[in-house]
């Protein structure tokens, strides 16, 4: 008998196939068959999928859901939008903790109600299971954490010697079924690290089929430089590449999309193993501090607040960002969106732009974001308008971009509404599948599945995911074409995706018509692909 019979739905099958009516078997935790079943074949649950579409469960190239999954193992934020398996790794990971950085990690997992009680990337992973969790989870080895362990905050070459350890200690991580090496080459201390030194940590990566994803080093006017090195350093090392979030930002940069697109496409063609992925707006989401340039970050966070209530170091780096005339990228405070305030003083300014509030204290937009970050003592989550919705259309439809989030899954309760947040947190997938596909026609309904399924697997090594085939991993979503949907603003944030009705993790119901079933088969996943 069988665990579960999935009955007549449109199956597709996650490699861009079109859909065929039929009935899907699982047995334990896979797939065992996919073809019409006798109307009275036993089996101990049934799911009436006719009308439905089912799929295999969407991969999450970029998550940040680091603690918010071991708050809230649920994970409805995404569950409702049908990912079964989440990654994690961009530049900062949640092992191998650094010594010196121990007592930050404990203080931002106490506001989440989380114990520290792992040292290695492998056993917070394993926390993760124990803690009992909806999806699946994975992660690469942060390249700002490993630099973390080996130089510190310094703004200087790694010694032989440093990147000895460093290496030494990623490579017991990859034995642990890490999934590769994530960089996010704009924030110190990830920043200090030069192209040799992502390439030696890449090469021990690349030797047991790791993947390199980055958050390339820049987005902006040097965008096609910042592809270029991603490239260098996927050729030399021989790991798989993903470009994270690709974008050209700040408008005098969208026409670079053409030709970064061009080149990466040219690196394929010559038998580069590079994907890249995009989440569906043209607001991006990252820390205030971030405008202010890497060096002032030498020594890590603390150093950087207290460089910006020194009156005479404040006023260098307000020079410097006052040249560079940005904030990220755009020059316009009007587009510059604060949304996680948590001093007393600013909290009220919450989900306002900067331009709002500098013009209510009476002061310049520049001189109100350093006061703000000086009084904060936090990176401050922020999003920027700068990118453009004809280039998001344009880089959807090129067959190796997936799609991610770049957040945390949260849901609407407790302390997540206590800020507004980035609405790519509740709705990426969805927006994929209704605005982008339904609606506009961007995609096809089989390419998008696709593009959420076997490619991120394959990118990263989950080589038994994504693909709704016998063998493959009972991860598996039952969604309605027609009504799925994504519903958050950055007016009204906090408001779930619908449209997807079940949601199979590992053989299990987690969400069954549209309500989270209380159960939690989510398993922490090691690379599958060795080589």
């Amino acid at each position: 008998m069988y665990d579960l019979i999935l009955r007549g739905g449109q199956v597709l099958d996650g490699r861009g196939g079109e859909p065929r009516r039929t009935d899907v078997a699982v047995a334990g935790d896979r797939i065992v068959s996919v073809g019409d079943l006798p109307a009275d074949e036993p089996a101990a649950a049934s799911v009436d999928a006719d009308g439905l579409v089912v799929c295999p469960g969407f991969v999450n190239p970029l998550s940040h859901s680091y603690l918010s999954v071991l708050e809230d193992g649920t994970s409805l934020g995404e569950l409702v939008q049908g990912v079964t398996t989440q990654i994690f790794g961009e530049g900062d990971s949640m092992g191998p903790v650094p010594p010196d950085d121990r007592e930050t990690l404990v203080r931002e997992a106490a506001a989440y109600g989380v114990e520290v009680t792992w040292t290695r990337l492998s056993e917070y992973l394993d926390t993760v299971e124990r803690a009992g969790c909806t999806q699946n989870v994975a992660s690469l080895v942060g390249a700002a954490t490993m630099r973390i362990l080996g130089v510190g905050y310094d703004d200087r070459p790694a010694t032989d010697d440093e990147l000895d350890v460093m290496r030494e200690v990623l490579a017991e991580e990859m034995a642990d079924g890490a999934l590769g090496i994530g960089s996010s080459l704009i924030y110190a201390p990830g920043s200090y690290a030069s192209t040799a030194e992502l390439v030696a940590l890449c090469e021990v990566a690349g030797r047991v089929g790791g993947t390199y994803a980055s958050h390339v080093r820049n987005e902006g006017a040097e965008l096609l430089f910042a592809i270029e090195e991603l490239l260098e350093i996927v050729r030399r090392s021989g790991v798989h590449g993903e470009m994270w979030h690709l974008k050209a930002a700040g408008e005098t940069e969208w026409p670079l999309m053409a030709p970064a697109l061009e080149m990466l496409q040219a690196a394929r063609d010559d038998g580069l193993s590079v994907t890249a992925d995009v989440y569906p707006y043209t607001w991006s989401g990252t820390g205030l501090s971030s405008n202010v340039p890497p060096h002032w970050h030498e020594g890590g966070p603390d150093a950087l607040f207290d460089r910006l209530c020194d009156p005479d170091t404040r006023a260098r780096i307000r020079a410097e960002m006052a040249t560079i005339g940005r904030y990220g990228d755009t020059p316009d405070a009007r587009n510059v969106l604060l949304l996680r305030l948590r001093h007393p003083d600013n909290a009220r300014w919450q989900g306002h732009t900067l331009a709002e509030i500098a013009d209510d204290r009476g002061h310049d937009p520049l001189d109100t974001a350093l006061d703000i970050l000086a009084s904060e003592r936090t990176s401050v989550f922020t999003a920027f308008h700068s990118m453009s919705e004809d280039n998001l259309r344009r880089q959807l439809a090129v067959p190796w971009v997936g799609v991610c989030s770049d957040a945390a899954s949260i849901a609407p309760s407790g302390r997540s509404l206590d800020s507004p947040t980035h609405p790519r947190a509740y709705g990426s997938f969805a927006r994929v599948l209704g605005h982008y596909t339904r609606e506009l026609g961007v995609l096809t309904l089989p390419d998008a599945v696709r593009k959420m399924t076997s490619l991120p697997a394959s990118t990263f090594g989950l080589t038994d995911r994504g693909v709704l085939e016998p063998g493959y991993a009972a991860d598996l979503v039952v969604l309605d074409p027609a009504a799925v949907a994504d519903r958050a603003t950055f007016a009204d944030p906090h408001q779930l995706s619908v449209g997807v009705r079940d949601v199979v993790v590992n053989g299990v119901l987690a969400l069954r018509d549209g309500a989270p079933t209380g159960a939690r088969p989510g398993r922490r996943l090691r690379r599958t692909r060795l080589s």
